[in-house]
């Protein structure tokens, strides 16, 4: 049995075609980055937005406020898309956040799509330095990861079940499921 997220903020079916086919891996893995943080988020509760491990760290209202600020920013000043000035939903609840993160999501989609190589591989500035926005969009994507795993640590330090994401975890697994914890299983080719 394939794993199967328990919610899919863009839903393949939404995943929109890519202009040139080369770069359908973007958007495939820009909607599949969206969904693994929707499904993070959604494993907390509203009460739990204030809850920080230490503190030096930030909240987890804290880390999906900058995760949506961020990628405001990353994408309208960086790479140039046309952004909502208010991006934050009205309400602070997690399902709001959640639904919030796969609305821009979807409309970010939309436009990235119809880029074609000229676009994806012209420099652009990015804080201090020019980078080509294909670049600066695989950097999003990584930044994306490092929050989403900062709440993975912090669902674990509240003694809750961390969500499959790209594999089976502690809490969950299915039929099928191969994760590499040995030499041997490491060695097939």
């Amino acid at each position: 049995m394939p794993m199967m997220y328990r919610f899919s903020a863009i839903r393949d079916s939404r995943i929109p075609v890519a202009a040139n086919p080369i770069f359908q891996h973007l958007l495939d893995v820009y909607a599949s980055e969206t969904n693994k943080v929707s499904s993070i988020w959604r494993a907390f509760a509203d009460e739990e937005l204030g809850y920080r491990p230490h503190k030096r760290s930030g909240t987890v209202l804290d880390i999906m406020r900058h995760q949506i600020l961020s990628e405001r920013r990353f994408f309208a000043e960086f790479l140039g898309l046309s952004e909502p000035e208010k991006p934050l939903p009205a309400e602070q609840t997690v399902i709001a956040f959640s639904e919030k993160i796969g609305e821009l999501a979807g409309q970010r989609l939309d436009c990235l799509a119809g880029k074609d190589e000229k676009w994806w591989l012209q420099k652009t500035s990015f804080f201090d330095v020019e980078r080509q926005r294909i670049w600066i969009f695989w950097r999003r994507v990584l930044h994306t990861a490092h929050h989403r795993t900062q709440l993975a640590v912090y669902l674990r330090m509240l003694d809750k079940p961390v969500p499959a994401i790209y594999g089976p975890t502690a809490d969950a697994t299915w039929i099928g499921a191969d994760p590499t914890y040995t030499e041997d299983s490491a060695k097939r080719a």
